[in-house]
């Protein structure tokens, strides 16, 4: 097996472009090294990428990353790369590991054969790079035919957590409103897996996934994957914030989750009216970037309040007679 370590810089997408109802972010560069078992460095892998989706690297990201824009100029567009550096990975012929560099890199999907199912259970065994060149399989087909055939053999269910601690206990509805009860709209943590909870959180990249829990839950939700069996979804109605929600998956991971079933600590948001799926922390910073020209604004608007407030009070405080300082009385000097 080889380990292959990945990090990517981002620049940021121009606010009107359409892009942003996915990302705020497009990738500028794609570096990887590839390790052997005993972790030694064997190959390494780096392009530039040109940027679609913005007028140029910005400053602060120039500064930090040291990529200007005639580095990006000729580069390969972002599909060119990313096949580029598919081929590195899959170019040993042996099973690899990806790694991301850093909590930044978000989530990694994989996908799994189907190997034998009945009513009862399901056998499946992971896509390996061997196995799908075996069966010439391009990546493009493998990831087709799993977002046609998933959300059909393993559909996606959003079930509140009464509803979810009702299952677990073996109890019918009636009981468990008697000792939980919570009217659908007063919900505040929805589970979303699939029926047999094996790999559930794989729901997250079902086409429409989104909106559905967005109908279900009533508009936009944060995202708690800490498990690969299931996510939590808990509504944005202001009523747990950021940082409660950070803490709460970090603790079920340590408590509850399984090592090998962890997903990641990282809380994601949806904003079911621009799209848009993203780290909490991103969310934050787009919801800040948004309020500060509102905030600009009342801000000069205050300052020429002020200003006309004052032009008001000058003109309506008596006025001194004018002097005329070159008329003189026969007697002395002018007054």
């Amino acid at each position: 097996m080889k380990h292959i370590v990945v990090d990517l810089e981002m620049n940021s997408i121009r606010k009107k472009d359409d892009a942003r109802r996915i990302c705020n972010l497009e990738t500028i560069e794609i570096g990887a090294v590839m390790l052997d078992d005993n972790l030694q460095e064997i190959s390494s892998f780096r392009t530039y990428v040109k940027p679609e989706h913005c007028d140029g690297i910005a400053r602060n990201i120039s500064r930090l990353t040291g990529i200007t824009d005639d580095m990006v100029l000729n580069a390969p567009k972002f599909n060119e790369s990313l096949r580029m550096f598919t081929n590195w990975c899959l170019g040993t012929g042996d099973e690899v590991t990806v790694y991301a560099w850093s909590d930044s890199d978000y989530m990694a999907v994989v996908y799994r054969f189907v190997i034998d199912s009945d009513n009862d259970s399901r056998a499946t065994i992971l896509a390996t790079n061997q196995l799908v060149e075996h069966f010439g399989i391009t990546p493009e087909q493998l990831h087709a035919d799993a977002m046609e055939n998933a959300p059909r053999i393993k559909p996606a269910e959003i079930k509140g957590m009464g509803e979810v601690i009702a299952e677990m206990m073996g109890v019918d509805k009636a009981e468990m409103d008697a000792l939980y009860h919570v009217s659908p709209e007063d919900e505040q943590i929805f589970v979303a897996s699939v029926p047999d909870k094996v790999h559930g959180a794989g729901v997250l990249a079902y086409q429409g996934f989104m909106d559905q829990a967005a109908e279900r839950v009533g508009g936009d939700f944060f995202v708690l994957p800490s498990s690969i069996h299931e996510i939590l979804i808990v509504p944005d109605n202001g009523k747990m914030g950021l940082s409660d929600l950070e803490n709460m998956v970090r603790d079920v991971n340590a408590t509850q989750v399984d090592p090998v079933d962890k997903l990641t600590d990282n809380v994601y948001h949806y904003d079911s009216q621009a799209k848009i799926f993203e780290l909490g922390e991103k969310f934050v910073e787009r919801q800040n970037e948004r309020d500060e020209p509102d905030m600009e604004k009342d801000e000069k608007g205050s300052v020429l309040d002020d200003l006309k407030a004052k032009k008001d009070e000058i003109a309506k405080a008596p006025k001194k007679e004018s002097v005329d300082k070159s008329t003189k009385d026969k007697g002395g000097e002018a007054i």
